[in-house]
């Protein structure tokens, strides 16, 4: 807790420290094509999870900050930044060993202070390179992503390379080491290993099409070492002049890879269709995890997972008999005086395995979100109900953020 205090206190020294011809989120020019530019980001959250299989309702109160600096040099920039998060209240299972028995569910954000990325980038026009500690997001995150939903982020050690020819964009990445989710203490703090991941996307007039890939050989994580090679499409259609149809789908192949003991081949299916209109959107969605005749499911380790298949978090990993999800969501932005635009979101998921025609259960999630001043405020619910997998489960959050 001192570190994470002392770490507060330097930056709200530091903030102060900023000139005052500097407004918050403006770089500070030092010399001609010398600039820097300081990065604060907080977050406070209040998270109720409540499961049928524990005997107490977790409730925990936790505060992150990041701080960080970015000095730019004629284009070569330099960021450091750190991370801190704060426990204000010890009613949860934060994941780390020590803490003796804590009968209540898992809120996967344990106090923690680290250094967050470290990284050295010449990246100009969408070509480049960024060497050191970074945070890392391929697309929409189901494949590679930085978890920015937990209050700890995971990053990656790695060196990555971006080019842009004509419509064409590569995007290839060598990591080392992925830092997870669950601090600096706990014994899932790293995963060394050599990780691969890269995408190449085409934007054509009608369509943009992505080739990608995920090779992932983990010095222990051996359940998880597999290559994944994918190819995924997006497109829109304007419906007149108030209606536009949107449409993506994916399709992926995985099979085991470096030192994982199971012999297994799995596919990964996506598909959806959106309709926006009136401000609202509603779109229909069907995604697959598969498996290979039970011995294994189609995993996404690398994944930011609490924004697929239900933010319930029950199938962050993937069963032996795969996960079939097939949901609906609508989402709509409207005005309320006193509070501007507010962002309202409803989704419903059945759930269901791959292999063995297990019915698993299904799940409503809601959010509301909107903007007081320069604090966004948030409020989620995520209600599980099991059938044949997992137990019922319901999550709250509160939330609000303010960074510049």
């Amino acid at each position: 807790m001192l570190r994470i205090s002392a770490m507060f206190a330097a930056a709200s020294a530091i903030a102060l420290a900023t000139p005052a011809f500097a407004a918050p989120g403006d770089p500070i020019v030092l010399a001609d094509g010398i600039n820097f530019d300081l990065q604060v980001a907080t977050r406070l959250r209040y998270e109720m999870a409540e499961q049928a299989n524990q005997p107490d309702s977790a409730d925990a109160v936790t505060f992150r900050a990041r701080v960080g600096g970015e000095l730019a040099v004629h284009g070569l920039k330099l960021l450091v930044e750190g991370e801190g998060t704060a426990a204000l209240g010890t009613r949860y299972n934060d994941t780390l060993p020590g803490n003796g028995a804590e009968p209540y569910p898992v809120v996967a954000d344990p106090e923690n202070f680290e250094l967050n990325r470290a990284q050295l980038s010449y990246v100009v026009n969408g070509n480049g390179l960024t060497v050191g500690r970074q945070r890392i997001n391929y697309g929409n995150q189901r494949f590679v992503g930085s978890v920015g939903w937990r209050q700890n982020e995971q990053t990656f050690d790695a060196v990555r390379g971006q080019a842009k020819i004509g419509p064409l964009t590569a995007d290839a990445t060598f990591a080392i080491s992925q830092r997870t989710i669950f601090g600096s203490d706990s014994p899932n703090a790293e995963f060394d290993g050599d990780l691969f991941m890269g995408n190449a996307m085409l934007d054509l007039p009608a369509v943009d099409i992505t080739a990608f890939a995920v090779l992932l050989d983990y010095e222990t994580r051996h359940a998880f070492s597999s290559n994944t090679i994918g190819l995924s499409a997006s497109a829109g259609f304007p419906l007149g002049s108030a209606v536009t149809l949107a449409a993506n789908a994916t399709f992926a192949s995985q099979s085991e890879a470096g030192s994982n003991p199971v012999d297994y081949r799995a596919q990964y299916i996506q598909g959806e269709l959106g309709l926006t209109f009136s401000g609202f959107t509603l779109s229909l969605n069907y995604e697959e995890l598969g498996s290979d005749g039970g011995r294994a499911g189609f995993q996404t380790p690398l994944a930011t997972l609490h924004a697929f298949q239900g933010w319930a978090d029950v199938f962050l990993t993937t069963p032996a008999n795969g996960v079939r999800d097939t949901y609906a969501t609508l989402r709509r932005q409207f005005a309320v005086p006193g509070l501007g635009n507010v962002s309202a979101f409803v989704a419903y998921h059945e759930f269901e395995s791959d292999f063995g025609n297990v019915d698993y259960g299904s799940e409503w999630n809601a959010s509301l979100g909107f903007r007081v001043g320069p604090v966004n405020l948030l409020a989620k619910y995520a209600n599980y109900r099991a059938d044949s997998f997992g137990v019922n489960t319901q999550k709250l959050w509160l939330q609000a953020e303010w960074g510049f």
